[in-house]
């Protein structure tokens, strides 16, 4: 990666990244534009890591970070997940972040964000199948 504090070059980089992680982008990293080749290239490798190969065809569901965090917290809260619609692949990725957060988990702290919760009239359901 070149200089990344450049900032044509970080633009470059970031719309290459952006392109990349979009499973359904058809660009190829032939473009003469350096940067965005290797945000392409790094931007699909990141989804390639949590999604699986664009080659195995694309999933139903997308996995985010955002996703990954929720499967984090539930793990830390202790609330059941829901997998339906994720492949196998996906279900591996979701479930070592749901454990991560289930070795972090701590019974008290979850009372008390529970109750920190219900005093400004947020309710969490624990929806269990």
């Amino acid at each position: 990666m070149k200089n990344i504090f450049n900032p044509i070059y970080r633009q470059d980089y970031l719309e290459g990244y952006s392109t990349g992680i979009n499973p359904y982008s058809e660009v190829k990293n032939n473009t003469p534009n350096s940067a965005f080749n290797e945000g392409f290239n790094s931007g699909r490798q990141d989804y390639e890591n949590i999604n699986g190969s664009v080659l195995d065809g694309i999933p139903k569901k997308i996995i985010s970070e955002k996703i990954l965090e929720e499967f984090l917290l539930a793990g830390l809260l202790g609330i059941n997940i829901d997998t339906d619609g994720y492949t196998h692949f996906q279900i591996s990725i979701l479930l070592n972040w749901y454990q991560s957060g289930i070795e972090k988990y701590d019974p008290k702290q979850n009372t008390y964000l529970l109750d920190i919760l219900e005093e400004n009239g947020i309710e969490i359901s624990n929806s269990e199948k």
